[in-house]
């Protein structure tokens, strides 16, 4: 399934001309999250954990990316609003 379901994005990804390098970089480091996850359930992760996995150094540009790959429909991504826990994405198929 996580195979097939990247090879999906990245064909996806092909077509999609809204799609920029910092949006790839930004869906792989949530793809590496899930993988380590062992491919179950929604990705778990901090901000700056992300950010720095991604190489994205502006919060207006992870935001922005963030709220990009949940609009084109790539991932379902459910913000914790509070520092202390931990942000979700849903890598879609």
């Amino acid at each position: 399934m996580s195979t097939s379901q990247l090879s999906r994005f990245y064909k996806m990804m092909k077509e999609d001309n809204r799609i920029t390098t910092t949006h790839i970089s930004l869906f792989m480091a949530l793809f590496e999250r899930w993988n380590t996850a062992g491919f179950e359930g929604p990705v778990y992760f901090r901000r700056g954990e992300i950010m720095e996995l991604a190489k994205i150094n502006g919060l207006a540009t992870y935001h922005k990316c963030i709220k990009d790959l949940s609009q084109f429909g790539y991932i379902r991504y459910i913000p914790s609003y509070n520092p202390a826990k931990e942000n979700r994405a849903y890598l879609l198929p």
